[in-house]
């Protein structure tokens, strides 16, 4: 599987609601996308993008995690 080709076992259904809440909780606190990003890998997250998804992955090795819900930008 290439970096630019999204995992297809992926969904936001993969992903903890525990988790969940907290990405958009540390969203609605962040007055940028930038600075989301930053505050996410506090707690040892990181989001890339692929093909227009963004897929949350757990740092430090970049273990893709699932995709987010597109009403978190």
């Amino acid at each position: 599987m290439t970096p630019e080709t999204p995992n297809p076992q992926l969904t936001n259904s993969t992903l903890d609601p525990f988790v969940l809440n907290l990405i958009r909780k540390e969203r609605e606190k962040a007055l940028s996308p930038r600075e989301w990003r930053f505050r996410l890998r506090g707690y040892g997250y990181a989001i890339k993008r692929v093909a227009g998804d963004q897929i949350l992955t757990r740092l430090p090795k970049g273990t893709e995690i699932g995709v987010l819900p597109a009403d978190i930008a």
